[in-house]
């Protein structure tokens, strides 16, 4: 398996993980246990630096995994769009490039989509 391959399958386990109720019960019972333990350490810098400290690991890596398994379940999105573009004979292939279209083409085309969604509206009111 090679890295990129074995990343991929790391995200998306992890991603997958920590999006279960258990990693948020988890997640509340460690943070509940830190806070009960506050008065065993007085309140001191060194016990507010645990929660910060491992609050600020865990987003930064999570960050990155949950940004990998997004870009990676966008583009399946897109292909799966593009795919059904193709299939469709009456649908314009100039779409299927989208992404590239500058922001005036694209307000230009949500306008276009605008009309037709006001006449297939009209059409259905009469």
């Amino acid at each position: 398996m090679n890295s990129t391959r074995g990343f991929r399958h790391f995200a998306l386990s992890i991603s997958h993980a920590v999006g279960t109720p258990w990693a948020f019960g988890l997640s509340i019972l460690l943070v509940t246990v830190w806070a009960l333990t506050g008065p065993l350490f007085h309140y001191s810098d060194a016990w507010q630096l645990t929660i910060n400290t491992g609050t600020t690991i865990v987003t930064f890596l999570m960050v990155f995994l949950i940004q990998h398994t997004q870009n990676r379940d966008a583009q399946v999105t897109q292909l799966k769009l593009d795919e059904l573009i193709r299939a469709v004979s009456e649908a314009r292939d100039e779409l299927v490039d989208m992404e590239d279209l500058s922001d005036d083409e694209l307000r230009r085309l949500k306008a276009q989509f605008e009309k037709l969604r006001a006449a297939a509206e009209a059409k259905l009111t009469r």
